[in-house]
């Protein structure tokens, strides 16, 4: 009896203590940023603008839609996003933007507090669950986390997605994994690279109702697009092109990084780019199919996650929200290991600082390379811990019972 009374009073400290971090980092955010200048009122104004039988890829009703709602300026001439998305964004356009914007910190918070309460739960030990709080608190300064909360971006979403297939593929339902996968092809310079690497490790172990579901997930995206405008991939794409020849050498990866090496040269750029991306991804590959057997669900994502982020054309800091996946798994490993929270903490402690110095680096410079350090202390603490790995180590997610994947 003593011992189910505290059990439920343990609980309930910590929601109110998690609820009581969401809901002062969402004032925050609510009070101190201009939302209508914030990446959040681009998703928010497509879903309205659907509302009102207009179109996020129409570049009237685009700048316009901007006028009307207060914001300072037009960054893009359309929605820089596939059009599904903003089908996804409607029932944010039923709110006010001020309303829409402090429910989505909200949410958004939400996503990870269960993100990283799920993957924690996965060594079914206390001193696992203990670090709940503590981690909480050490991501809500990580740069990219702090970052996606403060403009309002949707990658706790992708998060929470990513998150959740990972549970269902786990549950032997990889039909329904694969087609919620699809979905994070709403961000297609995330999605293509995540996939394509999955893809490959899918094909090793022929999974095929998984490749099956994410093609089903690809279709039922394009005709929710193509329901509202037959031509939408035509002007995302075009748009997209136009936004990556204006960012090129702004961001963490292979490519800018190319691009800064061969003198802004666009041949030497995508030459050498093109090469550094296939050499990463092609690597990858490989060792994805040559271990196949061997790697878990969690294992297969903590790798693909940052090769996708260093080797795709376009994404940044606040994109490596996902790397909470491999982050939460180099914590509890640590704390298995060494039977001490020492190295975890100091380990945050790292984290949270270099990324924070990354970001301030991008505010003052407008360039987001020192990013490409949060990757490879990230890829390299996680390659490290799972070359050493032990059969003890706690590697699957025990969301429901069923076969654990490897």
């Amino acid at each position: 009896m003593k011992s189910s009374i505290q059990k439920t009073l343990g609980i309930i400290v910590t929601l109110a203590l998690i609820g009581g971090m969401i809901f002062l980092r969402a004032s925050q955010n609510f009070n101190r940023q201009y939302y209508r200048n914030s990446n959040f009122f681009v998703f928010w104004l497509s879903g309205r603008l659907l509302l009102d039988g207009q179109s996020p890829y129409d570049a009237d009703d685009w700048r316009m839609g901007h006028e009307q709602y207060g914001a300072a300026a037009v960054r893009e001439a359309i929605f820089l996003y596939p059009l599904p998305l903003a089908v996804f964004m409607i029932p944010l356009g039923r709110l006010e933007v001020g309303d829409a914007y402090l429910g989505w910190e909200i949410i958004s918070q939400g996503w990870i507090a269960v993100v990283v309460l799920g993957l924690l739960s996965a060594w079914k030990k206390r001193e696992h669950e203990r670090l709940l709080i503590p981690v909480m608190l050490f991501l809500l300064f990580f740069g990219p986390v702090y970052l996606t909360l403060q403009i309002g971006s949707i990658g706790s979403l992708t998060l929470f997605v990513l998150f959740a297939a990972m549970i269902i593929l786990q549950w032997d339902k990889p039909f329904v994994a694969g087609a919620l996968l699809a979905s994070i092809m709403l961000k297609p310079s995330q999605g293509v690279p995540i996939l394509a690497l999955l893809g490959v490790w899918l094909l090793a172990r022929r999974n095929w109702k998984a490749i099956a579901g994410i093609l089903f997930g690809g279709v039922i995206l394009w005709l929710t697009g193509w329901s509202i405008d037959p031509d939408w991939v035509a002007k995302f794409l075009q748009s997209g092109e136009a936004a990556f020849d204006r960012r090129l050498g702004f961001q963490s990866n292979v490519w800018s990084f190319s691009h800064l090496a061969c003198n802004e040269n666009k041949t030497c750029s995508f030459a050498l780019g093109g090469t550094l991306a296939l050499l990463l991804l092609g690597g990858s590959a490989f060792f994805l199919w040559r271990n196949r057997e061997k790697l878990t669900v969690w294992d297969v994502f903590n790798l693909i996650i940052p090769i996708a982020f260093v080797s795709t054309v376009y994404l940044w800091s606040y994109d490596q929200i996902l790397y909470i996946v491999p982050i939460v798994w180099i914590i509890g490993t640590l704390v298995q290991r060494t039977r001490s929270y020492i190295p975890a903490f100091l380990f945050l402690i790292l984290l949270d600082l270099y990324s924070l110095f990354a970001l301030l680096q991008q505010a003052s410079g407008q360039k987001d390379l020192w990013s490409f350090g949060t990757t490879v202390i990230v890829f390299g603490a996680t390659f490290a811990l799972l070359h050493g790995k032990r059969e003890t180590d706690g590697n699957s997610i025990p969301a429901a019972p069923g076969p654990d994947v490897k």
